[in-house]
């Protein structure tokens, strides 16, 4: 993507500001809000690794790279939605087309963990 765009995220700023240092791995996100933020962004341009090393290591078994690939691949990701934020929660909304071009969402609550610096995804609740 070129960081000359929109972020995906949705926060109204360039990618290049927002989350591709966050994916590049240039910084790390400081809230849990902004590393879901990132990781939404990460499905859109397709950077599976940075996905995979910001899932909690807990809980990473569950999510082969190869899954998360076909998924980010597979979708054409339209907008994201936060419906709720705390310190280690976020509630969003993900819009997007699947294969077949079927306008879809993905609804979810996320469940973050910080250790030292860093905030990982742990899991979700799926509406």
């Amino acid at each position: 993507m070129p960081n000359n765009l929109n972020c995906p995220c949705g926060s109204g700023l360039l990618f290049a500001q927002c989350c591709e240092p966050f994916i590049k791995g240039n910084s790390t996100p400081p809230t849990a809000e902004k590393l879901m933020r990132s990781r939404y962004s990460a499905y859109v341009v397709q950077a599976v690794d940075y996905l995979v090393v910001t899932t909690h290591i807990s809980t990473r078994r569950n999510h082969s790279k190869s899954a998360i690939l076909e998924w980010s691949k597979s979708n054409h990701w339209l907008k994201l939605e936060v419906v709720e934020a705390t310190e280690n929660t976020v509630e969003f909304k993900a819009y997007f087309l699947d294969s077949r071009l079927k306008a879809q969402m993905h609804h979810e609550k996320s469940f973050f963990r910080k250790e030292k610096d860093s905030w990982f995804y742990v899991d979700g609740e799926f509406f």
